[in-house]
This record gives C-alpha cells, sequence and structure tokens, in this order.
C-alpha cells in the first residue's frame, strides 16, 4: 500500500503515483491554498503573487495578528467577493485532484488546508472519506482522524481539541492510527526549514499514550525535524511532503500486525 500526505494540488506527481496501480492511503491537504515556498496557489490567483509571498511569512513566523490585518486591508469591502473567488479557486482544483485519482482507489482524510464537504463530494466512488472511521485491511486495524489543530483562522479543515478528542475516543484501540496532523512531540512538530513549531496535537498525543496502536502514520509538517519518532510502543511517521518530493511511502501491511 502506498501512503501519502500534503499533495497540495500536485497532480502531474499524483496521476504517476496512481498509474502504479496500488491501493493508497492519503492523509490530507490535496488542494493548494499557498506554497509557502514560492506563493503560489489559490490566494495568489485570486489577491496576486506578491501578497500570498507577504502573508505566508507572516504565516510561517507564527504572526497571525499582522497577517490579519494583511487580509483586512486586502479584502476591506469585498471580503465576500475574495472568499467567494477564492473558493471558486479550490472548487476547480478539487476537480482536477479528482480527475487524477480516477484508476485508483483507497481511503482519504482532510488536512488543515482542505474543504471537507467538497472533498467528499468530488471523490472518486473507488476512495472513500473515512475520517472519524475504522477499516480493517489485510487483518490490520487502521483508525482515521483528518483536519488540523485549531488555529485562530478557524478554517473548515481545522479540529478544535474537544472535537479531535471525541473523534478519537470514538474510534477507540487500533492498529494503525492515520491522522494529517503529528503528536504534540516537538521533534515531529518542528519545521526544521521555517525554525518554526506547528500545532501538533495533545489529543492525539494522549490517545496514543492511552491506546498504544503499534503505528501512527501523519503529514502535515513539511520538513519536520525528525521523521520518526517512538513513544513508548507505538511507531510514529511522517509520510513526507508530497508536492515537494511526488513520492509515495510504501508499507508492508503484514509487518504492521
Amino acid at each position: 500500500m502506498l501512503v501519502i500526505s500534503d499533495v497540495h494540488y500536485a497532480t502531474d506527481a499524483l496521476r504517476r503515483v496512481i498509474a502504479r496501480g496500488e491501493p493508497m492511503l492519503i492523509l490530507g491537504d490535496l488542494v493548494n491554498l499557498t506554497d509557502y515556498r514560492t506563493g503560489e496557489g489559490a490566494i495568489a490567483e485570486v489577491l496576486g503573487l506578491e501578497f500570498a509571498r507577504r502573508a505566508a511569512a507572516s504565516r510561517g513566523s507564527g504572526d497571525f495578528s499582522v497577517m490579519r490585518e494583511m487580509w483586512e486591508e486586502a479584502t476591506r469591502g469585498r471580503i465576500d467577493e475574495v472568499r467567494s473567488a477564492i473558493g471558486r479557486v479550490i472548487a476547480e482544483q478539487y476537480a482536477v485532484v479528482s480527475e487524477a485519482l480516477v484508476g485508483g482507489s483507497g481511503y482519504v482524510i482532510h488536512g488543515n488546508v482542505d474543504r471537507p464537504d467538497i472533498l467528499r463530494e468530488t471523490l472518486p466512488e473507488s476512495f472513500e472519506y473515512v475520517h472519524g472511521e475504522k477499516r480493517v485491511i489485510d487483518g490490520v486495524v487502521f483508525g482515521f482522524v483528518g483536519g488540523g489543530v485549531e488555529t485562530p483562522l478557524r478554517a473548515s479543515g481545522e479540529l478544535s481539541e474537544a472535537e479531535m478528542h471525541r473523534v478519537l475516543q470514538q474510534l477507540g484501540p487500533v492498529d494503525v492510527l492515520c491522522s494529517h496532523v503529528p503528536p504534540a512531540v516537538d521533534s515531529l512538530r518542528t519545521d526544521v526549514i521555517t525554525g518554526r513549531a506547528e500545532r501538533g496535537s495533545t489529543p492525539i498525543l494522549d490517545y496514543i499514550l492511552e491506546y498504544r496502536p503499534k503505528h501512527h502514520l501523519f503529514g502535515d509538517v513539511h520538513q519536520p525535524q525528525a521523521g520518526s519518532w517512538r513513544i513508548g510502543g507505538t511507531v510514529c511517521r511522517n509520510v513526507g511532503y508530497f508536492r515537494a518530493t511526488g513520492r509515495a511511502l510504501r508499507i508492508d501491511i503484514s509487518s504492521l500486525a
């Protein structure tokens, strides 16, 4: 089985992986709001590349107050128009991503930049949206929880700590936990390029300590300080930044049992 995360509209690379004909796990962020390396994405298409790059720099430094001021200035008097325009670009991206997935099969959860409703509606029938659900694959129990950690932006792809905790407790014990975000472990949530500690999930860390899954697979942090980590008996692994690498992680399910 192939596992990817943080596709961010890398549809050419996605088609190449789909062409391998192997079942897939896709752990969120299928569309591209902003590429923090280049500024490209839906925001740049609507508000311009220079604005997108400045907003990305503020987001990368964790300065949400400056980013909010930038957004208020750029959208003053036309906030609904801008939101609608970004929404149209995102919907167009989902349509292209869906086309790229045709011929493949597997399971998908949403990430923090995804719009779960549109993602569910546009997935090909051969892919299942499995946020908050379990699946038994070749005798191994997989549990899935999508979404990003809540930020002041309160995007539709984010989950509050209370909601994340609720979803995880409903899952109960699994062999392999699949999420978009990492647990709240410094080495797993720190991006070595930006030098910034992203928001790891405390409810996911608590779940691992309580239920002790054998493996935890996730994405979200594009250039992590540590790509893998052990929490007790649980092996935690960042599956990689697909938009940058175009590479999927191949896992042998029998080795996860």
